[in-house]
This record gives structure tokens, C-alpha cells and sequence, in this order.
């Protein structure tokens, strides 16, 4: 409701017209064009509007706001048109930050995605042949490479296991597909290709699965819901917490088309419980002649062993223990772009290609750039290339002696700063058991308490993302670059100036 002195201040507020006549706001036209700073002009006097009508305003507060309008145009212009998607510092220690984007890219592959992306490309053109090609083979030679015997020798000797180890004898002494016969796709993740394989291998059939495998995961991603928009009708046998072979083989029917394993990705059951085993499955699909297909999820190519991390199953292991597909992302473990994996005998494969669904979930030329350079450097044997692997090999002492440097360079009586033991996490469904050892920034601000100081960590440019626990905030540097120590420094020094 208005009042005699707000219909003053009312009669103050200059129209949008005559703000654009001011020059500094007219400038401004040359950067962010002119119905833009219409927009800012017409937003800044609703704001003020607002106010007066909320007596947050006077007639000296108000006089104070119009001498500094131009300004405020110009704050509004740069937050409505600067992006929204922007780079953040994970001090989280949480390796595969979903909600952060997860694996962030190597520089080859950020590389190659520019030089990619700048210009044509040679994404579905032979160019021996000087016709058209497949997208494919971008990267599915470099899997075929990764995915062999060799490779796995390979693969085991740079996570630093000795030949001989459990991870290379359980790669050499089950027979599973030969290396010839192996070949990949991707599509743009990996409920993505949990569906099409689903639906290129078992619509209108039976898929048996464990009931204690019928997982959600963030994002709503229910098992069984993929299952039903697949087309594939779920027949699920054991218990919650235990389920056996025999289970499986006495819920093979005429109907059956595949049996699935899934991945428990972000949670474990522990007690009582039973889980058949990948030999066990196997044994019991090539009896029965029946697809067996595992969803990894997180699809490791590196033996997680060597860190310390137990019972996250490898992509190798699958394959060369039998599984006839196998499905993973490549934005986990894997240190890649966002994609969903399918690998696994070539005439499986062939048949998920020739699916209509897979053109509409396929991935484009920017994808593959990142997945490729991604997959030369595990080639080149090249882990600390990958900043998600290089993360996680990280030792304690290391991220310690780090913490040490940034907390001897932050000046403030009001701040405290601590280092003290912590864990850091893998994330992104993986291994929800396993922690690797680490060593943490804790701080405390006098007049602040732990939430408002992590908001003003979250507020400085760049944004810091840090955790609360105990009153305190944790700064684990493991996941922090190392040339953004300087970042952090600096925002803990504006902090407490």
C-alpha cells in the first residue's frame, strides 16, 4: 500500500528511457548490446521499487541509489550474462564429486577437444578409403589394445603390483572372450547403455537378477525401472542380502534372454550374505547358453589394489573372467568424459550397434576427442596424466606436506588453522566402503561460524567447496590442483582481513 511519502520517493525513480540516456549506461551498450541493458535498466528499478515499497528505502538512501545506478546496471548485466556453469576448487577430498562433474580432464584431452572442435574432423570419414567411416573406431582400437591379455600385464605392472599378483592370475587363468573378439561403443552414459544393451539383447524376455542387485543411484537410476523402459521383463530370485547360483539356474525359463550382475555402486551389505560369484555366473550362462552382462558402473582399468582400495571389480577382470558384456562410465574411475561403455564380444556389440536406439544415444566428435586422448595415456602407461588416477595415488605424507605449505602462508589472528589426519573418498558410486588416508586443512574463524565461513569460501572467485564436520572446516587438498594452492590461500586471507 502506498503512503504520501512512498508516492514521493515513487515520483524519484527516473524512467527506463531516461536511464539509457545516461552516458555511462549508454556505454555499456557496446559490450552487452542494447535490449540487454534495456533488460538491466528495467530489473535494477524494479529492485528499487520493491524496496521502497518494503521501507527499506528513504529519500537519502534512495538519492544515494539513483547517483550510483549505472553501477548497478552494470552488476546486474554481468551476472545475467556471465555463464552459470563455472570452474569451482573441490577441497571436498571427495575424488568423483558428482554433484562437481566428476573426473575433471586431463590437458590432452582438453587439448585435443580444442583442436578437435575448431575445426572438421575426420569423425565418420575413412580417410584411406576417401568414404564415409564409423565414429567408432576412434576409440574402439585403443580398447581393443587395453582390453587384451597383454594389456592386462600391462595394466597390472603400472598400478605398481608385482607380475604373479591375485589381479593377473585372476586375468590369465579364466578363459573368457579372446582379445580378437572384443569391441566397445559408447553412447552418453551409462544408464544409457545399461538400457540399450538391455533392449538390444533381452526386449520382450526374461533378464535374472539378484533382488539384492536392484540398486538406485543418485538421479533416481532404478534398476528396474531401466529394465521396464527396455522392454525387458525382470525376473528377480534370492533375497535382499543373500542370493546363490542355484537361485539363477532354477529361474531359467523358456523366456530367459540374459542374466544380469550389477554392481552395488554406493552402498554394501555386510552380515549374513551370500553373492554368487563371476565363476559361478559364468559357469552357469555357458551351460545354459545365455548371455551373462555385468554392469560395473564405475569401470576401473587399473588394479585398485595397488592404493589400497579392495573389491571394486576391474573392467579386465570381467571380460577375461567371461562376462560377455560389460557396461561402465567413463567419467568414473576410467578419468574420462561422461559416456556410457559397452564392451564385450564383438557380435554382441554388432548387434547393440545396429540397435535404432544407439544413433540416438550416441556420442558427438567432443566426446570421443576426451575419450581418446584418455585411453592413449593409459596406453602410454602415462596414470598421472589423468588427474582422477593421479589424485588417488597420492600418498598421505604428500597431501600433507602440501596442507603444511598453504597453512604457513594464510596471515590472520582470527583464523585458525589445523592439519590434521583425515580420508579422502573415490565418490561416484565407487568403492562406498574404502577411504585412502589423508591430511586436512581444519579451520575455525572467530565471529564465524563452520557454515558461514564454508559459505564464504563458496562465495570467493573462484568458489571453494569445502566440508563441515565436528564445527570445524575441512580442506583436504588432495582433490585441489596444486597451481589453485594460491587460490586458497588467497580466499583464507580476504576472509579474515
Amino acid at each position: 500500500m502506498k503512503t504520501a511519502a512512498s508516492s514521493e520517493l515513487f515520483r524519484k525513480l527516473p524512467s527506463v528511457d531516461d536511464v539509457m540516456h545516461v552516458r555511462a549506461v549508454a556505454e555499456l551498450a557496446a559490450n552487452y548490446g542494447h535490449d540487454s541493458v534495456v533488460d538491466g535498466a528495467r530489473v535494477v528499478l524494479a529492485r528499487l521499487r520493491q524496496e521502497i515499497t518494503s521501507g527499506l528505502l528513504d529519500s537519502d538512501a534512495l538519492e544515494l541509489a539513483l547517483t550510483g545506478l549505472a553501477g548497478a546496471v552494470e552488476k546486474q548485466l554481468r551476472q545475467a550474462l556471465s555463464y552459470s556453469l563455472r570452474p569451482v576448487i573441490n577441497a571436498t577430498g571427495v575424488i568423483l564429486h558428482t554433484n562437481l562433474g566428476r573426473a575433471p580432464l586431463g590437458e590432452a584431452a582438453i587439448e585435443h577437444i580444442r583442436e578437435t572442435a575448431a575445426s572438421y574432423s575426420n569423425l565418420e570419414f575413412d580417410l584411406a578409403a576417401g568414404a564415409r567411416g564409423k565414429r567408432d573406431v576412434h576409440v574402439d582400437r585403443l580398447f581393443r589394445r587395453l582390453l587384451t591379455n597383454d594389456a592386462a600385464g600391462t595394466l597390472i605392472e603400472g598400478a605398481g603390483l608385482r607380475p604373479g599378483g591375485t589381479a593377473e592370475a585372476a586375468v590369465s587363468t579364466r578363459a573368457g572372450i579372446a582379445p580378437s573378439e572384443i569391441a566397445t561403443i559408447a553412447v552418453n552414459n551409462n544408464a544409457a547403455a545399461v538400457l540399450l544393451a538391455l533392449n538390444t539383447l533381452a526386449d520382450g524376455g526374461e533378464v535374472i537378477v539378484s533382488r539384492g542387485e536392484l540398486v538406485e543411484i543418485g538421479g533416481s537410476f532404478r534398476i528396474p525401472d531401466v529394465m521396464a523402459k527396455s522392454g525387458a521383463i525382470l525376473r528377480e530370485v534370492g533375497t535382499t542380502n543373500r542370493t546363490r547360483v542355484s537361485d539363477y539356474e532354477q529361474a531359467i525359463t523358456e523366456r530367459t534372454r540374459l542374466l544380469l550382475r550389477v554392481h552395488r555402486s554406493n552402498f554394501e551389505i555386510t552380515g549374513f550374505t551370500e553373492q554368487a560369484s563371476m565363476v559361478e555366473l559364468v559357469t552357469l550362462a555357458r551351460k545354459r547358453s545365455i548371455p551373462l552382462m555385468e554392469d560395473l558402473g564405475s569401470g576401473a582399468l587399473l588394479d585398485l589394489r595397488s592404493i589400497g582400495i579392495e573389491g571394486e571389480p576391474g573392467v579386465l577382470d570381467s571380460l577375461r573372467g567371461g562376462v560377455d558384456i560389460v557396461t561402465y562410465s567413463g567419467d568414473k574411475l576410467l578419468g574420462g568424459p561422461q559416456a556410457g561403455l559397452i564392451s564385450g564380444g564383438s557380435e554382441f556389440i554388432a548387434r547393440i550397434r545396429s540397435n535404432s536406439l544407439f544413433r540416438a544415444l550416441r556420442v558427438d566428435k567432443l566426446i570421443y576427442a576426451a575419450l581418446e586422448a584418455t585411453l592413449l595415456a593409459y596406453v602410454r602407461r602415462d596414470h598421472d596424466a589423468i588427474p582422477t588416477l593421479r589424485m588417488m595415488r597420492l600418498t598421505k605424507e604428500e597431501v600433507g606436506e602440501r596442507a603444511a605449505k598453504v597453512a604457513a602462508r594464510v596471515d590472520g589472528s582470527k583464523l585458525k588453522v589445523e592439519i590434521v589426519d583425515g580420508e579422502s573418498i573415490l565418490g561416484g558410486g565407487a568403492a562406498p566402503s574404502s577411504v585412502l588416508p589423508t591430511r586436512a586443512l581444519a579451520l575455525t574463524c572467530e565471529g564465524l561460524s563452520a557454515d558461514e565461513l564454508a559459505a564464504r569460501l563458496r562465495g570467493s572467485e573462484p568458489p571453494i567447496i569445502a566440508r563441515v564436520e565436528e564445527g570445524r572446516v575441512l580442506l583436504d587438498l588432495r582433490t585441489v590442483f596444486p597451481e589453485q594452492d594460491a587460490a586458497v590461500v588467497a580466499a583464507l586471507t580476504r576472509i579474515v582481513v
